[in-house]
């Protein structure tokens, strides 16, 4: 006999890191979006850089958390694998709506009245830039500009279908010129596949790989 999977709807926390400005109220506020086994914590380590004025920087964790190894027993987080995939975009698209919310809340009430509303900057690395693309395109959340580090649109996301969210959203694509994993080959192709959809974007690269580049990051946010 054949078992069927199914699902049900439950209740539950989810965590997130914050670097609070340190002027009031928030200007800027950047979502980050982490890589594949990092902690949201962690990961906003690399924006202290940037964590200056007026700038928010908030860091949601994917909903997946694992041993990245068990004999140190450390701990990382992924926003998703192969298995029951589109369940998981949707609730991590979902979460992401609903942080945005909460965040921006919390700054309109501190905000005085007639000011304007702050810049919001989504920044997806690696495993990252896919959960920012998908949350672009599936979200209700307004982003005013989208840096994605590392890696690229995903495949099966339809440019075509989401062209006018992409264009909207200040397109930034970054990379390492030694990065491991999205070689000169692979950014060629991005770019190719995003000017023939029609999205603008701005190309940024950096000496390094994999990683996260201050000198780049103070250049997104003057």
């Amino acid at each position: 006999m054949a078992v069927e999977p199914r699902h049900i709807t439950i209740e539950r926390r989810v965590r997130y890191a914050i670097l609070e400005p340190r002027e009031r109220p928030a200007t800027e506020i950047w979502f980050a979006l982490h890589g594949y086994n990092q902690l949201a914590h962690r990961f906003l380590r690399y924006f202290q850089p940037i964590h200056t004025g007026a700038r928010c920087i908030v860091a949601p964790e994917g909903l997946h958390r694992q041993y990245i190894d068990h004999e140190s027993r450390r701990v990382g987080a992924s926003w998703m694998t192969s298995e029951d995939r589109l369940t998981d975009i949707e609730d991590y698209v979902g979460y992401l709506d609903r942080l945005h919310a909460h965040i921006l809340a919390e700054e309109s009430r501190r905000r005085a009245g007639g000011s304007p509303p702050a810049r919001i900057v989504g920044l997806g690395f690696s495993q990252g830039v896919h959960t920012l693309c998908r949350w672009l395109a599936f979200g209700r959340a307004r982003i005013d500009r989208a840096v994605l580090w590392g890696s690229t649109v995903p495949p099966d996301l339809d440019l075509a279908e989401h062209v006018a969210t992409l264009s909207d959203a200040d397109l930034h694509l970054v990379a390492g010129d030694a990065d491991e994993y999205y070689d000169r080959a692979a950014i060629e192709a991005h770019e190719a596949r995003l000017r023939g959809a029609g999205v603008p974007f701005t190309s940024l690269t950096y000496p390094g790989g994999h990683r996260l580049h201050a000198g780049v990051l103070r250049r997104l946010s003057p």
